[in-house]
């Protein structure tokens, strides 16, 4: 499968657009909402958590785009989007993404009694399943542990049918945001 790249803010927005109606499995026998619900759910309780971490709330914007990418791809959509969007949002964003997955397989070894929706527990299985003792020592030591174990939770609970949580457009500032911090800045020569 050929890797995906989005430069432009337009062209991240033309694909979370695209969310809509679309997936986490081609035959909707996964969570209960789309994609671009999921995306605004998640997105939206990132915002009332952490208000001030722009980068954790565009990575719950952004972090299933995978499923719209590669339809099917349980175990490598996380990889699919951060790839996606490492040169336009930045190591961070990306870094995040890309975590989500690691998240919930530490959190099924950290906390086994703890929820997770259907479809979830289901890919646990392609994911990996719970992190063994060793790898859940080198999740913890990871810079981004904390952060993606929000971004893990909100991901949890931004399945829910029905719930207004914005449009879409609304977020475009904020992606302009983080893309115009991520972008290199240039160093001026002597």
């Amino acid at each position: 499968m050929e890797r995906v790249e989005l430069h432009t803010v337009e062209e991240l927005m033309a694909a979370l657009h695209a969310c809509r109606g679309a997936w986490d499995t081609p035959d909707r026998s996964g969570d209960p909402v789309d994609l671009h619900d999921h995306a605004l759910q998640t997105a939206a309780l990132l915002r009332r958590g952490r208000p001030s971490d722009k980068e954790l709330q565009v990575a719950g914007l952004v972090h299933d785009l995978g499923h719209l990418l590669c339809p099917g791809d349980d175990a490598g959509h996380a990889d699919r989007a951060a790839d996606a969007v490492r040169a336009l949002l930045g190591e961070r964003v990306a870094a995040l993404v890309r975590l989500h997955v690691p998240a919930k397989r530490y959190l099924a070894a950290v906390e086994p009694g703890r929820g997770l929706s259907p479809q979830s527990a289901l890919t646990m299985g392609a994911q990996g399943g719970p992190m063994t003792p060793y790898e859940v020592a080198a999740f913890e030591a990871d810079p981004l542990c904390e952060d993606a174990v929000v971004l893990r939770q909100a991901d949890d609970a931004g399945k829910v049918v029905g719930l207004d949580a914005g449009v879409l457009d609304d977020w475009r500032p904020v992606l302009e945001l983080v893309a115009a911090g991520a972008r290199p800045t240039a160093v001026p020569t002597a």
